[in-house]
């Protein structure tokens, strides 16, 4: 068998040909373990090169970007959010004032209506017979007194003849004056009887919203009772009636005695309803009552507040909130609602330190106004107070604070999130 010139044998096997010149078997087992050796030698450069920078450390990653704002003491306007219920300023019940029948009711229920504005009709025959009779028995009445008063004149000529007894003379006049007062008491009752006729046409006793009827056509009323035939509120102005805590009025009075609470005067007071869909009354009413005693039932205070309603959107037995503005806060502070965070121990806000750190602040809260909460303390003037980034931020971890407009331009784009 030839051999290829170049290609050894398998190690200590005889050459196939005398004429083939070939190492001796250890250098040929040798060098086949050389080309092992390169061949790998890639593989081994790499895990030495590894090995060598092993004890290098990478490098710390920048320390994560949050927005903040700088916090800025204000006078803000102290409010309270209250649930009230609306009532009519004024509430008269129309009720029938004579006995008889109701021919017709003239008013549409619903509607305003004005001062004597005529709203049921009583049948006013027998009131008006009624009252013709009074004024028969006030004519017969004055008759009478004509009578006697012509016949105490006449005893008068002849008891001053001497041609007539004492007696008669007295009963003549005691005649003449009884007479007269009959003629008084006649006249009464025609009066009387007039109102009466009156009372038929039943009229509106304020201007106001009617209600409705009822009674209806055909139904006797004011028979041994004054009847209810309807209801009529005035409902511009209208009255709101809610309540505040004794402990916020004690709270109210103790920050004015300290400086920190300027409290409006009653007459001063502003009241803003909110309706039922959220959206702010036009109209802002103000404080016209406050109750001098507490009610033991709930502990609270009744106050009353009249607001217009010129278009009678509000209605007397609706419920409302209302913000109720009682002064002003000397120095607080309007945090975005996001920045602040709750724990077991309360309501706190983190801001980054002189030092790029950042801290923890607990602060006292007042209400919560729009998308801010009021801050009433806790707070100094320049604090840096992350709004943006909170989840990025951890106590006492470096941040790089951007005011809030620069970071929202960057896109809230920052750094992973800092471990503490």
């Amino acid at each position: 068998m030839l051999t290829i010139a170049g290609v050894a044998p398998p190690c200590g096997r005889p050459a196939p040909s005398p004429r083939t010149t070939r190492p001796a078997p250890a250098d040929v087992c040798q060098g086949s373990h050389m080309n092992r050796l390169i061949a790998s030698s890639p593989l081994l450069l790499v895990l030495a090169l590894a090995a060598c920078g092993k004890g290098a450390p990478p490098p710390a990653p920048p320390p994560p970007e949050v927005g903040v704002i700088s916090a800025k003491a204000e006078s803000v306007p102290l409010t309270r959010e209250l649930v009230g219920r609306l009532a009519a300023t004024r509430t008269a019940e129309v009720r029938a004032r004579v006995a008889g029948i109701v021919q017709r009711r003239v008013y549409a229920e619903g509607t305003d209506v004005k001062e004597g504005e005529v709203l049921f009709q009583i049948d006013p025959a027998p009131l008006q017979a009624a009252l013709q009779a009074k004024e028969a028995a006030l004519a017969q009445a004055q008759a009478n007194a004509a009578n006697a008063a012509a016949k105490a004149a006449r005893y008068r000529e002849l008891i001053g003849k001497g041609v007539l007894a004492k007696q008669d003379y007295d009963d003549a006049l005691a005649s003449e004056r009884t007479s007269a007062a009959a003629v008084q008491q006649a006249a009464a009752d025609v009066a009387t009887a007039r109102l009466n006729l009156g009372y038929a046409t039943v009229t509106a006793p304020i201007a106001g919203r009617a209600g409705r009827a009822l009674v209806t056509e055909g139904a006797l009323v004011g028979q041994g009772e004054a009847t209810a035939l309807t209801t009529v509120e005035q409902i511009d102005p209208i009255y709101v009636d809610f309540s505040q805590s004794v402990a916020e009025v004690e709270q109210l009075r103790r920050g004015q005695a300290a400086g920190k609470v300027q409290l409006s005067t009653p007459e001063n007071v502003e009241v803003q309803v909110t309706l039922a869909d959220g959206s702010a009354y036009a109209h802002a009413g103000s404080l016209s009552f406050s109750d001098l005693a507490v009610d033991p039932a709930t502990g609270a205070l009744s106050l009353r507040a009249t607001v217009p309603n010129p278009e009678h959107t509000l209605l007397p037995g609706m419920f409302v909130k209302l913000r109720l503005t009682q002064g002003e806060l000397a120095r607080a502070w309007r945090i975005p609602a996001q920045a602040v965070q709750r724990d077991p121990q309360g309501a706190y806000v983190l801001v980054v330190g002189s030092d790029g750190k950042v801290q923890q602040k607990r602060v006292e809260l007042g209400e919560l106004r729009g998308s801010d909460w009021v801050v009433t303390a806790g707070l100094a003037d320049g604090d840096a107070v992350i709004v943006a980034g909170l989840p990025k931020a951890r106590p006492d971890a470096a941040v790089k604070a951007l005011p809030l407009q620069q970071y929202e331009q960057a896109g809230g784009k920052t750094s992973p999130p800092a471990k503490s």
